[in-house]
């Protein structure tokens, strides 16, 4: 049998050379030129068509997939993924080292076992570590089976052996086919890896969850292609030094990419939070200026957060604006706006922003939040703790309505807040809400108004 053969395909303009070079002929791009196996050709059939395929039919004719899932038993995960871990899908799971990956696969697989036998690839740690690892998080699971090996050919071979309802991975940077004569992580053997793996979880009819290394840049780790081959890729959020842990879909085509999951990371593994908002809150100072509390939408569920901001006078010739879990560009755009509409002048201050918790806030319903939080530590005012404040500023120093309010406010009322600021315009469209007092503002000199006393 012939030996199948390679060329070094650039990852830019698709040109290809039969040895490496450092930099391609073709579009002068330096490092993109990878090895990948040549595709043997496809025999076509007399029509011209390549394989039998099934006639196409009228849509309305399509017989629906029965998308039977299976509870992970963890219900923060479960929330992520739609409802839980469908058959045949490929989930990918990256962030950064000693984040948790490895300890909410192996929680994750402790409980699927329960339904079948659940295969535990490791290529990164032995039998004995696993087993240190599943002493401490409690998981004793006969039909959860763990092996460490690297070889593809060898992995898939097992699993085929096995049977398995659930395949787990850890991680897809370290397996490689023989079939690539590249070295283990680099792009072409990931991308091959990946391919057959999804290839093999969909005639198989067998969950797959890869862990993915990340870069400094937080993306996965090798090919842009990684993420379009899986089904489902999450990543974990989060600093080390904090312990809680925000689980997020950034892809599924089995549910919803905006929902979070939150987890707690403590002795016995990651524990999933129920009531975030209580969580992030608990150690919230009182009667100190520049703190205020936000109400963040993701996916369904609201989450109170609490907006921390500090403004100082400094002697650098260029102030620093430095932000935490928000966006820096927006903080900036909102900086500009006090300045010119309320008269602060902030250019010898340096300011800096943090969302405490270590989550990370990407909607413009936290606009008035840090505005107001900025100026309070600006003026060395304390806001009301008891107020929760809400809207988006436009550049015109107006208060823009915002989504799913409702539901905001009623989580607000049930961690026991007295006031909601939020925009006239969705105040109007708002139900009562018991509890609380909704007051609504049309501008930032309305909201300044009401919450630092100045007339």
């Amino acid at each position: 049998m012939a030996k199948s053969r390679t060329v070094y395909t650039c990852q830019n303009c698709g040109a290809q050379s039969a040895r490496w070079l450092g930099r391609c002929p073709s579009c002068d791009e330096w490092n993109t030129l990878v090895e990948e196996r040549e595709a043997a050709p496809v025999k076509l059939a007399r029509d011209g068509i390549a394989g039998a395929a099934a006639p196409p039919q009228p849509i309305g004719e399509v017989r629906p997939a029965t998308e039977a899932r299976y509870g992970s038993g963890i219900d923060e995960l479960d929330r992520v993924l739609g409802g839980g871990v469908v058959p045949g899908s490929v989930i990918l799971i990256g962030g950064d080292p000693g984040i948790g990956k490895s300890t909410l696969v192996l929680q994750a697989l402790a409980h699927l076992a329960a339904r079948g036998a659940a295969l535990y690839v490791s290529g990164e740690e032995s039998p004995q570590q696993i087993k240190m690892r599943a002493d401490r998080l409690g998981v004793d699971a006969s039909s959860l089976l763990v092996c460490a090996e690297t070889h593809l050919e060898t992995v898939l071979q097992q699993a085929r052996k096995i049977g398995p309802l659930v395949l787990a991975v850890d991680s897809v940077q370290t397996v490689f086919t023989e079939e690539l004569q590249a070295a283990p992580g680099s792009i072409g053997q990931i991308r091959e890896s990946a391919a057959r793996i999804v290839q093999f979880a969909k005639r198989q009819e067998l969950a797959c969850i890869l862990v993915g290394h990340v870069t400094k840049e937080g993306a996965f780790a090798g090919p842009r292609v990684l993420e379009h081959m899986v089904d489902t890729a999450l990543y974990f959020e989060g600093d080390r030094g904090h312990p809680f842990r925000i689980l997020r879909a950034v892809k599924n085509r089995f549910g919803s990419t905006n929902e979070i999951g939150v987890f707690e990371m403590k002795q016995e593994g990651l524990m999933p939070v129920e009531n975030p908002s209580a969580l992030f809150l608990a150690e919230r100072p009182v009667d100190v200026s520049g703190s205020v509390v936000i109400a963040s939408v993701e996916g369904t569920r609201p989450i109170l957060v609490e907006l921390q901001a500090l403004v100082s006078p400094t002697a650098l010739g260029t102030p620093r604006r430095t932000t935490l879990g928000i966006d820096h560009n927006r903080v900036a755009l909102l900086i500009a706006i006090l300045e010119k509409k309320m008269g602060l002048q902030m250019g010898g201050h340096d300011i800096f922003l943090n969302v405490a918790g270590g989550v990370r806030i990407d909607e413009p319903a936290a606009d008035l939040g840090a505005l107001l939080a900025v100026a309070s530590s600006f003026l060395d005012r304390t806001i009301d703790p008891q107020t929760l404040v809400l809207g988006e500023v436009g550049l015109a120093g107006e208060v823009r309505a915002v989504g799913q309010v409702e539901a905001r406010v009623r989580e607000a009322a049930k961690l026991g807040f007295a006031r909601c600021l939020v925009p006239e315009s969705s105040r109007r469209q708002l139900p009562t809400v018991t509890g609380v007092d909704v007051v609504g503002v049309q501008s930032i000199q309305e909201a300044w108004d009401l919450l630092l006393n100045v007339s």
